[in-house]
């Protein structure tokens, strides 16, 4: 493997992991005999975890398209 590869191969590895564990972290917080919450604050999470997931997801698509094909409209 080249060194660039495995490098993303460590770090996706590590940050993905972690990022699992911080989600798992987040569903702690709905025990309600531990914390008060409403519905608006639950929405508030998980549409700004939606928005963040979908742009990372978007960065890697635009990168994957093939710079030889070309869009072109009139």
């Amino acid at each position: 493997m080249s060194k660039s590869r495995d490098r993303f191969v460590f770090l996706a590895e590590s940050r993905t992991k972690r990022t699992v564990k911080d989600i798992r972290l987040i569903g702690n917080l709905s025990n309600r005999s531990n914390y008060s919450y409403d519905i608006k604050d639950v929405t508030k999470i998980f549409r700004m975890l939606d928005s963040e997931l979908k742009s990372a997801k978007k960065r890697f698509m635009a990168s994957s398209k093939s710079s030889s094909s070309i869009d072109f409209k009139l």
